[in-house]
């Protein structure tokens, strides 16, 4: 007795050409179709759907049942989606699992790699990177640039390479990784931390300039403030943005702008220097 849950394929296994199409299109193409109510969904097909004709055949029942299965909701770290990707069109083109297979594959992997990449990729690099090549912005060094550059183009040279390693991993990949990922997760979490308040304490320069006169003494509050805890004013600062921007209707735009104007003001009145 055949199971219908198993869609047939054509036997097509997957060329070169087929991994740099998959790349072109998850690197350009996977987040133009994001939306709030599937997310990654309809990037996620649009990214395979290619390689899906050519597996089971343009127009036919096979196709239409697994296009519907991946415009399911999907969403995941930009930065691993093509490991997603490779087991997911390794299992469909033997075509002996079934489609609710490969539907817990990607329902299953797509939290965990969200938690690692973004932690890694859309925290922890660009903090470190970010850091160096602002600090040697403001130095006036151009080379800042360069590092800032070549971090993207090593991060696409990865997001490219993973797609036919996963492809030929396959299943046992998941196997693999699964006792990994909570351990990374938690190590990089602690790491983007550590950076941040590095960043915070390096590349926040904001210091008290108000000193009033009593008499003839003249109240520095900026020593002041040194001596219970130097750069408390730089900490103080990020914790009311943080504050802000977990409020309702406020975006990271909005928080720019006020930051913006309050500054140009307290410098304006002397209140606050660089």
């Amino acid at each position: 007795m055949t199971n219908s849950n198993k869609p047939k394929t054509t036997g097509y296994k997957l060329t070169d050409a087929d991994f740099k199409q998959i790349n072109r299109r998850s690197l350009f193409g996977f987040q133009l179709g994001w939306n709030y109510e599937r997310m990654q969904a309809s990037g996620y097909l649009y990214t395979i759907l290619p390689q899906l004709r050519k597996m089971y055949g343009d127009g036919t029942p096979e196709l239409k049942k697994m296009m519907k299965l991946h415009t399911q909701f999907f969403n995941t770290s930009n930065f691993f989606n093509t490991i997603v990707t490779g087991i997911d069109l390794a299992l469909e083109e033997e075509g002996t699992d079934s489609a609710e297979t490969v539907n817990g594959l990607k329902a299953g992997l797509m939290g965990p790699l969200a938690a690692i990449g973004d932690a890694i990729f859309a925290a922890l690099i660009p903090a470190i990177f970010g850091a160096i090549a602002a600090d040697m912005a403001v130095k006036g060094n151009p080379l800042g640039v360069l590092i800032w550059v070549g971090a993207s183009i090593a991060v696409m040279i990865f997001r490219w390479s993973q797609l036919k390693f996963a492809y030929k991993e396959g299943t046992e990949l998941v196997t693999a990784m699964q006792h990994r990922l909570t351990a990374l997760t938690d190590a990089t979490t602690q790491l983007g931390v550590f950076m941040v308040g590095a960043l915070v304490a390096t590349m926040i320069n904001v210091k008290l300039a108000w000193a009033p006169m009593i008499g003839d003494v003249k109240l520095d509050f900026q020593n002041n403030l040194d001596m219970l805890l130097p750069r408390l004013l730089p900490a103080v600062i990020v914790l009311a943005i943080y504050w802000m921007l977990g409020k309702k209707n406020m975006t990271s735009t909005k928080a720019i702008f006020i930051v913006l104007f309050v500054s140009i003001a307290l410098s304006a009145l002397g209140v606050i220097s660089k």
